[in-house]
């Protein structure tokens, strides 16, 4: 699925300069980095309402490329910037973990387990 249908279904902001024709095929949500850390499988994206750096350093540790902050958390200059040299795309909702999970595994977003 790509990005700008991902950022519609979830009446999300896409943040940053990126590639609308990014896909995503899959996902995990989680507020506990350490668990995003222990995934064997690659992951496409990240749903959680953790809205900090340490986001965005686990999201480049585990090497995935769209992070979608829920609960209407917004990133701050800092998060963006990093985001922004790593090619990790931001998708700011305000929908929940629950609401995100739902809408993007309907419409065929597989999840990593």
């Amino acid at each position: 699925m790509k990005i700008k249908e991902i950022a519609d279904l979830l009446n999300g902001k896409i943040i940053g300069d990126i590639n609308y024709e990014t896909e995503s095929d899959n996902a995990f949500a989680s507020d506990l980095m350490s668990d995003v850390l222990r995934l064997t499988t690659p992951c496409a994206m990240l749903i959680t309402g953790l809205c900090n750096m340490q986001t965005i350093r686990t999201a480049e540790m585990a090497d995935i490329k769209v992070i979608i902050l829920a609960r209407g958390k917004i990133a701050d200059e800092e998060m963006i910037e990093q985001a922004s040299v790593n090619d990790i795309i931001i998708i700011e909702t305000g929908y929940s973990l629950f609401k995100v999970s739902g809408i993007l595994y309907n419409y065929g977003v597989q999840p990593i387990y």
